[in-house]
């Protein structure tokens, strides 16, 4: 008995300490004036196939069950929390398209949040970051902006690695203020 209590007691702090971080996040959110990274959706495999064609969707590497399951509940969360946003944007990439038109019902997208990942598309990195931050500096900061993008994109901006479907918070100086992953 007595070993239940600690494992009680463990289990209860453990669900304090969840709740905690998730207000947290909810209050930063609720600033609406972030920019959410979210990485696309789980897709399995790594990289694109050799026949990638950026406008043909059957060519590309795209989200699994799990991951149109994933984009629904990143959706639910921000529906079910009121939190709102003034754009969404998206890559290029299906996967990434998918993962916010299923969570979001909206985007539009952007090439400088497509995937350099591969050999292909590595010559464009550095355009596309100097794109990404001439935007971010242009942008106007009313109400929340979500970028719907690939791991390769948020890590190299924010120096950070990302899980599928992980939700990255910052400020307009893209200082990480919080993250949150959903599963």
């Amino acid at each position: 008995m007595k070993y239940f209590k600690v494992i009680l007691i463990f289990f209860l702090f453990l669900l304090n300490k969840t709740s905690f971080a998730s207000e947290k996040v909810l209050e930063i959110l609720k600033k609406e004036n972030n920019i959410i990274f979210i990485r696309h959706a789980i897709a399995p495999g790594n990289g694109d196939p050799p026949n990638f064609d950026i406008l043909d969707c059957s060519t590309q590497r795209n989200l699994s069950k799990n991951g149109e399951q994933q984009a629904l509940k990143i959706g639910k969360y921000f529906k079910e929390n009121d939190i709102k946003f003034t754009k969404v944007l998206s890559s290029e990439w299906c996967r990434c398209k998918d993962t916010a038109k299923i969570a979001f019902g909206y985007y539009e997208t952007k090439n400088f949040l497509n995937s350099f990942y591969d050999k292909r598309f590595s010559k464009n990195k550095d355009k596309q970051i100097l794109d990404f931050h001439k935007f971010i500096k242009n942008w106007d900061y009313s109400g929340n902006l979500a970028l719907v993008t690939h791991y390769v994109v948020i890590s190299e901006i924010l120096d950070l690695a990302t899980s599928s479907g992980e939700i990255v918070i910052t400020d307009k100086n893209l200082e990480i203020l919080s993250s949150l992953e959903i599963n």
